[in-house]
């Protein structure tokens, strides 16, 4: 519990999640420890989820992760959009981060349809549209990129998530 409450909190810090005016910035990563009983308790297809079998039922099944999550870190005092997905797409790499380059970016690809400002169905919509889009590219991107062992260092056979791949191009293409 100790291990995984530590990397959710190391995981959420190298985002900035623990900087400036958050509440997280008063937390230990004990704070976690629900979160990760949570996560725990979820059927392992959660996993299985991406952005090309985005279809209703696993819509509402990330929109209750969502919704629970809020609930467990935000408890009732505010939603962060950004702290919430951020931890969705590093824990189950199923939605991108809505941090401030992701929504820049995608307000922009939707031509100001979305303003990725908070977390529903249109923009859910608009990222699987823009999968769609450009599968060739985003399924050879995540077909060739590989996470790493951490013991070895050496490559492993899992793929980044295709979502994780948008999270990147949204994520670099507000920095132009």
């Amino acid at each position: 519990m100790e291990k995984s409450c530590f990397e959710l909190a190391f995981y959420l810090a190298s985002w900035g999640m623990f900087r400036g005016s958050s509440f997280l910035l008063q937390k230990s990563a004990k704070y976690f420890v629900g979160t990760i009983e949570y996560i725990n308790t979820l059927d392992k297809n959660i996993w299985k989820i991406d952005i090309d079998n985005y279809n209703e039922e696993n819509i509402e099944k990330i929109f209750e992760i969502y919704r629970n999550l809020c609930i467990l870190v935000m408890n009732f005092k505010s939603r962060d959009v950004t702290l919430i997905t951020k931890m969705m797409l590093g824990i189950f790499g199923i939605v991108p981060a809505f941090d401030d380059n992701f929504c820049k970016s995608f307000k922009r690809i939707s031509n100001g349809d979305c303003g990725f400002t908070r977390f529903n169905k249109e923009s859910l919509d608009i990222i699987k549209e823009f999968y769609e889009d450009n599968k060739s590219i985003i399924d050879k991107l995540s077909n060739e990129t590989f996470t790493y062992d951490f013991i070895s260092g050496n490559k492993t056979n899992i793929n980044y998530p295709k979502v994780k791949i948008v999270d990147m191009y949204g994520f670099t293409l507000s920095m132009d």
